[in-house]
């Protein structure tokens, strides 16, 4: 069976593409590390993926853009909390800018000094890896160091808003 490729014959819209590809559901992460003078750093993500198991190694994205991004670039460590249902206004409230994202946050120090969440479902604590210049994002991918998990349901990003999880099939 011959497969049959067609050239592009238009630009993509940017935004024709984001509203697709929020039809695909993920899960919902707040990423922290230390920033300038060894204050706490987060923001609420959604570009989450494991890679491998063995080393075992993750990856998240950030805009070149975003203010935090050197932060990131520069500590060595961050975690990956992955946020649970009950979590909405915490996630939240690291994702819209503010002087100090973890004022009323349980949260421990965690691997190199990283904030761990006491409320995420999971946090992996990893050092970097390898960051990756890749469009208007930044990659970063790191080795999970040490993990902390407890039951519940995730929160998840679907359609440009916050679900939750429906019945299984």
């Amino acid at each position: 069976m011959n497969a049959i490729v067609t050239e592009p014959t238009a630009e993509i819209d940017p935004r024709e593409l984001r509203n697709a590809l929020g039809r695909f559901a993920t899960g919902v992460c707040v990423v922290t590390t230390i920033g300038d003078e060894g204050r706490p750093v987060g923001m609420t993500i959604n570009s989450f993926s494991s890679v491998s198991l063995d080393p075992p190694l993750v990856l998240w994205s950030i805009g070149l853009e975003t203010p935090s991004r050197s932060a990131f670039q520069s500590h060595g460590a961050f975690a990956v909390n992955i946020m649970g249902a009950e979590t909405k206004d915490l996630t939240m409230g690291f994702a819209r800018p503010s002087d100090d994202k973890f004022a009323n946050v349980n949260w421990s120090k965690g691997h190199n000094g990283v904030p761990v969440l006491a409320d995420a479902l999971v946090s992996f604590e990893c050092t970097m890896e390898q960051q990756v210049l890749a469009g208007d994002h930044e990659i970063f991918i790191g080795r999970v160091m040490k993990m902390t998990e407890r039951d519940g349901d995730p929160l998840l990003f679907h359609c440009g808003r916050l679900a939750l999880l429906g019945a299984a099939l």
